[in-house]
Formats: C-alpha cells, sequence, structure tokens
C-alpha cells in the first residue's frame, strides 16, 4: 500500500502498530476478541470517526481501533483472503474517517489504475458536457463548506472529475445524480484518487448502467425495489397504489445518489462504506427499513401528506443513531437468487415491450407510406382528369384535320378525273404539258397528305407518350395552326385550279363544237380561227404558268413552316443541352468539394495518427518513470525497515529491564502524539482540512521517530 494515501494520524498509527506487534496482546487476540472489541464499539455511540477524534482525549477504545484498522491496511490481502466475514462486519460498524480514502481505494481495487495517468492530460481536452457539468455544480452539496462559492477548490476539482470521466465514457458522458457521488469521494481524497475511484465504482458496481441514457438499470432496481415491498409491506404498497404515489417518485434519487441527496452526510457515509463493499444490496436495505419504519405514519397520509414526510421528517429520524438504521437494514429479508430471476423476469418484460414498440413502429412506417400511397394516387387521379380532357380537346382537333384531309382527297380525286377528262379531249401537245402540271400538283398534294398524316402521327405519339404539359401543349397547338393553314392555302389554290380547269374545258368545249366547219368555211374565218385556237393555247399556257406559280407559292409556305419547326425543336434541343451543360458543371463542382473532402479528412487522419503515436510514445515514458520511481520508494522503504530492526535491536541491548523500556517507549510516543497534535492544529488552521500529507511528510515523521532510543 502507498503510504501517501495516509493522513497523519493513520500513518502514525500503523507505525505504532508494527513497531509494538511484539508486546501487544489486543494486536494478537484471535478474530473472538475482535468481534468482542467491535461489539463494545456499537455500544459507545456513533461510529463514524469524526475530524476531531485526533483531540487528546482519545479512549482506549478508539486507539485499539486505530491499531487494528492500521493493520487491516497494512495486511489488506491477507484479510481479503483469510478474514473476510470479521472485515465485512467491522466495515458494517464503519471505517474511521481518516482510514476512509486508502480503505475505499482498496474495496474498489483502485489504487494502481492506468487511467490515472491519463488524467492530466484528459483536463486539457474539452468536452461537449462542459456547460452542464457547470451548471449543475454550485447545486452540488451547496451546504458544504468544501463547495461553497463559485471558484471555490471545491467545485474546481469537482468539475476536473467530472469533465474528465465525460471524455473517458462518452456513451454516459454525465448525469446529474453522479457529481454528488464525486463530491464524497473528493471529501476523502485528492481528485487523481477520486477520480480513479469513480471510474471503478462506474464499471465494477453497476452504475455505469443506472447513468446511462437509457437508465434501464434503474427500471430494473425499481422494479426489484417494488417487488420487496410488495411482499413484506402489502398494506403500504396497497396505500401507496390507491394514492397513485409510484415507487420511481422517492426511491429514484436513492439509486442514484446512493441516499447522498436524501440522508444527512455523516449516514450517507456509513451507507457508501458498505455499498463499497457488498454493492447496491445494501440501498435495497436500507430503503425498506426506511419503509418499515414509517410504515404506520404513512398509512394515514395522501400523497401530499407522503411528499413532505419524505423530504422533512424521514431524512432526520436517525441523527442521533445511525447505527439503528444499519441493524434495521440487515433484519430486511433479501433474497440474492431471487432478485436474480426478478431480474430474468424484467430483461423477458422488456424485450417484449421492445418487440412491441418495434412492431408498433413498423406498423407506423406502413401506415405513412399507405397515406403517402394514397396521397399519390389522389394527385394521378387529377393528373388523369386533366390528361383526359386534354385528350379529348386533341382528338377532336385530330378529328376537324382528317375531316379536312378527307375534303382534300375528295378534291383530289375529282381533280384526277377532270385531269382526265382533259387528257381524253384537248390537244396533245398542250394536254401533255397541262396534264404534267396537273400531275406534279396532285404529287405534291399526296405529299402534303402525307405530311399531314406524318404530323398527325407525331402528335398522337407525342399525346400516348407523355404527359403533355403546358410548353407541350402550346407548341402543339402552334403546329396544329400551321398545318391548318397550309390545308387552307392547299384547299383555296385547289379550287383556283379547279376553276380554271371548268372555265378552260368550257371554252375547249366551245372551240371544238365549232372546229368541225373550219374547212367549209372562209379563208378569212380560218384565219380568225386560227387566232382562237393560238389565244386558246395562250390561255392554256397562262394557267399552267398560273399552277406553276401556285405550286411555288405552296413550296415556299412549306417551307417556312418547316422552318419553323425545325427552329422550335433547335430551341428546344439548346435549352435542353444549357440544362445538360448545368447539371454537368454542379457534378464536376460537387465532385471536387468531396475530392477536397476527401484529402483533408486523410490529412487529419495522418495527423491523429502522428499524434496517437506520440501520446502512446508519452505514456511509455512516463510508465518507465513511475516505474522507476516505485523502486526508489521500495528501495528506501526496504533501507528504513532495516534501520527500524537495528534500532530495535539496539534498544534491547542496551535495556535489559522491559517494563522500564515499555514506560520509556509509551513517555516517547505521547510525546510524539503532543508533537504531532501541535503540528496537525497548525495545518488546519492554514490549510484545507482535506488536504493529506505527501510522501515526503510521512517519510518526515518516519525518521523523527527514528531518531528516538527506540
Amino acid at each position: 500500500v502507498e503510504v501517501r494515501y495516509l493522513t497523519p494520524f493513520a500513518g502514525l498509527w500503523i507505525f505504532y502498530a508494527v513497531c509494538f506487534r511484539p508486546h501487544s496482546r489486543l494486536l494478537e487476540a484471535d478474530s473472538k476478541s475482535m468481534r468482542s472489541m467491535s461489539g463494545s464499539r456499537r455500544n459507545s455511540g456513533s461510529s463514524l470517526v469524526s475530524s476531531s477524534s485526533a483531540s487528546s482525549n482519545l479512549s482506549h477504545l478508539e486507539e485499539d481501533t486505530w491499531i487494528l484498522w492500521g493493520r487491516i491496511v497494512n495486511e489488506w490481502d491477507e484479510w481479503r483472503r483469510k478474514k473476510d466475514k470479521l472485515l465485512k462486519e467491522l466495515i458494517r460498524k464503519g471505517i474511521p474517517h481518516h482510514f476512509r480514502a486508502i480503505v475505499w481505494q482498496l474495496l474498489g481495487n483502485a489504487t494502481d489504475m492506468p487511467v490515472k495517468n491519463q488524467y492530466s492530460e484528459l483536463l486539457k481536452m474539452s468536452s461537449p458536457c462542459e456547460k452542464l457539468i457547470r451548471r449543475d455544480i454550485a447545486r452540488t452539496y451547496p451546504e458544504h463548506d468544501f463547495f461553497k462559492g463559485q471558484d471555490s477548490l471545491g467545485q474546481e476539482v469537482l468539475f476536473n472529475v467530472m469533465k474528465a470521466y465525460s471524455l473517458v465514457d462518452r456513451e454516459v458522458g454525465y448525469c446529474q445524480g453522479s457529481a454528488f457521488i464525486v463530491g464524497l469521494l473528493l471529501m476523502q481524497m485528492p481528485e487523481e484518487e477520486a477520480f480513479c475511484v469513480f471510474v471503478r465504482l462506474m464499471q465494477e458496481y453497476r452504475l455505469r448502467e443506472l447513468f446511462k441514457p437509457s437508465m434501464a438499470e434503474l427500471g430494473l432496481c425499481i422494479y426489484q425495489f417494488e417487488y420487496l415491498l410488495q411482499e413484506q409491506l402489502p398494506e403500504l404498497n396497497v396505500h401507496f397504489r390507491s394514492q397513485s404515489f409510484h415507487t420511481s417518485m422517492y426511491a429514484s434519487s436513492w439509486f442514484l445518489t446512493l441516499f447522498l441527496t436524501f440522508l444527512p452526510l455523516p449516514i450517507a457515509t456509513r451507507i457508501f462504506d458498505i455499498f463499497m463493499y457488498e454493492g447496491l444490496e445494501i440501498i435495497f436495505r436500507v430503503g425498506m427499513a426506511i419503509l418499515q419504519y414509517n410504515q404506520t405514519d404513512l398509512i394515514q397520509l395522501d400523497m401530499e401528506g407522503m411528499s413532505q414526510h419524505f423530504q422533512k421528517v424521514i431524512p432526520h429520524q436517525f441523527d442521533s443513531c445511525p447505527d439503528k438504521l444499519i441493524l434495521r437494514a440487515y433484519q430486511v429479508k433479501y433474497n440474492p437468487k431471487k432478485m436474480k430471476k426478478l431480474e430474468k423476469e424484467y430483461t423477458t418484460i422488456k424485450n417484449k415491450e421492445m418487440e412491441e414498440q418495434i412492431e408498433i413502429k413498423r406498423l407506423r412506417t406502413e401506415n405513412r407510406l399507405l397515406k403517402q400511397r394514397i396521397e399519390t394516387l389522389e394527385k394521378g387521379q387529377v393528373t388523369r382528369a386533366q390528361e383526359a380532357e386534354e385528350n379529348y380537346v386533341i382528338k377532336r382537333e385530330l378529328a376537324v384535320v382528317r375531316q379536312q384531309c378527307t375534303a382534300a382527297s375528295e378534291n383530289l380525286e375529282k381533280a384526277q378525273d377532270t385531269i382526265r377528262e382533259l387528257q381524253q379531249h384537248t390537244v396533245r401537245p398542250i394536254r401533255e404539258q397541262f396534264v404534267h402540271g396537273l400531275q406534279t400538283q396532285l404529287e405534291q398534294s399526296r405529299l402534303q397528305e402525307a405530311e399531314l398524316l406524318s404530323a398527325l402521327k407525331e402528335m398522337q405519339d407525342k399525346r400516348s407518350s407523355s404527359l403533355p404539359d403546358e410548353t407541350n401543349v402550346a407548341q402543339l397547338q402552334e403546329e396544329l395552326k400551321q398545318v391548318k393553314l397550309r390545308e387552307l392555302e392547299t384547299l383555296r389554290s385547289f379550287r383556283e385550279l379547279q376553276d380554271i380547269v371548268t372555265e378552260l374545258n368550257q371554252r375547249w368545249q366551245h372551240h371544238t363544237s365549232r372546229g368541225g366547219g373550219h374547212w367549209k368555211e372562209s379563208p378569212k374565218k380560218n384565219a380568225l380561227n386560227e387566232l382562237q385556237d393560238k389565244l386558246m393555247s395562250l390561255k392554256l399556257r397562262e394557267a399552267q404558268t398560273q399552277a406553276e406559280l401556285k405550286e411555288v407559292k405552296l413550296k415556299n409556305l412549306q417551307l417556312e413552316s418547316q422552318n419553323q419547326i425545325y427552329s422550335k425543336a433547335v430551341s428546344r434541343h439548346e435549352q435542353e443541352s444549357a440544362a445538360l451543360q448545368e447539371r454537368l458543371q454542379n457534378a464536376l463542382s460537387h465532385n471536387k468539394s468531396l475530392q477536397s473532402q476527401l484529402n483533408e479528412m486523410k490529412r487529419k487522419q495522418a495527423e491523429s495518427d502522428c499524434k496517437s503515436k506520440e501520446e502512446v510514445m508519452a505514456v511509455r515514458l512516463r510508465e518507465a518513470d513511475s516505474m522507476a520511481a516505485m523502486a526508489e520508494l521500495r528501495q528506501k522503504i526496504a533501507e528504513l525497515e532495516i534501520q527500524k530492526e537495528e534500532g530495535l535491536i539496539q534498544g534491547q541491548l542496551n535495556h535489559s529491564d522491559s517494563r522500564q523500556y515499555i514506560t520509556q517507549l509509551r513517555e516517547q510516543i505521547a510525546e510524539l502524539k503532543n508533537e504531532v497534535r501541535h503540528t496537525h492544529t497548525h495545518i488546519h488552521t492554514h490549510t484545507h482540512p482535506h488536504t493529506h500529507y505527501s510522501t515526503y511528510s510521512i517519510f518526515v515523521h518516519l525518521s523523527t521517530v527514528k531518531s528516538y532510543p527506540c
């Protein structure tokens, strides 16, 4: 055991016990004598040794207690292995105040933990829980002198320990109740040792499960406590249920703070002594003992009255005699096997609840998806109705265009019939030219009809392929207007050509009706007839020229309409190309940002790897330094023990009379007590009451004692 954890009086009593071990009957007594001594100590009053126990009025019983606990600390492994039951009984009767720091560390196996070397490094880091810790520090033991004041030493070291643990265990982080446990540890030991003990409590004493965000372990403790209440105090349990006074309303703080916020500090410290050895069992026992003691009063109160009773009456019932509460706690029936069975039942119940919650979440998700599908279907129905209406309008326009196409086809057939008649009755050379022109117009009409049909088919494809939006509908309507204009122009041209053909047919019939008697008439009339024939041929040529002119106009109109269509298509393609180009630019910029983030993450990873390697090297160097320091301390202790043995042998050789030798030693011890008492009083007046001696101070005391004749 490291000597530097002991307070001045504890170190002196350990030295006294070692020096006088061959001469003290108390230290050589068996376990029965120790039990009888501890039993007589129970009748002496409070088991909590206060700081004032170092006064000159120490009784013989208190001296024996100091000697006994000094021996326990020195021979800790042997006591845990061979005298465990006796150690348990002594702890239940209370650990002396100045021995609590070292005994708690030994009980928690926290004297040599690797995390202790990381404490100074953790304080240099920043924690996400710092604001919460700062906010709650002023609420932790607000009436205790050590924690009073905003910038007091107690608040500062409490903040350091809570911050360091929030960095070590990021899953738990910080929870309000844990600050009271750390505050109690800081009242007994320095902050590094308190940090190590708190880490061990969280890991080995189920406290970590209590302080997790889910607080599943707290629910289990409440479930087990309710079972004990129902089994041992059924009337009080029925009254609590009738008043809707749930167990969690008064017992949650018992488990989270180990009665530190419910009972006065001396009694809560006694409970914490037992908790360090036996775990959460003492919390169940003390809680049931409190309810048994107050059952009669609680049954007569309503919910508000019970709350006031828990807050004002119960905490001060055992101030005068804490042993009474401990004795009642160990009269409570507690079956560990039954508690294990209850733990399994609670786990099964929670698993079923979790499965039900998962099923509820799944059903809620399905419900949400179904609602989204219904909304989508409703929107789809509205869209389909709009589509159906637009399709009806387009179908009606298509029907009109088809009627116009049918009429144009009929006109073309009539024109073809007329051309055939003209081919049969007109003069061959004129007829061939005129028929060729009409055939050309017929081919153009057929081509135009084919274009109209292809445009109709394209419109039908557009209508069936996708839902027409406002832009597409406007474009289709524009193209439809152009098709109608071309169709009207074509019809007008055919009507004009039809009129010309009719007029020529009439003239040709009139000319042929007169042509049979040309050979009987006079030469003048023959010359006139020839002139009329020439005039007729000129008119035919004029009609042919007009037909060609119409053809050119139609071609020009078609080319203009096609040019407009193609220009609109080109503009649409340009818009799509611009949109694609913009998306490409966005994708490239996003890719560049991702690449830069990847490079930054690689750089940070490399830096963190370097830092971790440096930290590992620093930790190894610190471990080597600590090992060397411990070896040096062990060597010094061995030298001091050798000097002590030499002093003992020299004293025995110089003084043959053992009684005179013992008398002298007692006088020297009394002088040492007075000197240490004056020194202790001086330290208490100039330093903090919780400051402990360092290793150097213990060595100074040992060297001072060695200088006496012993």
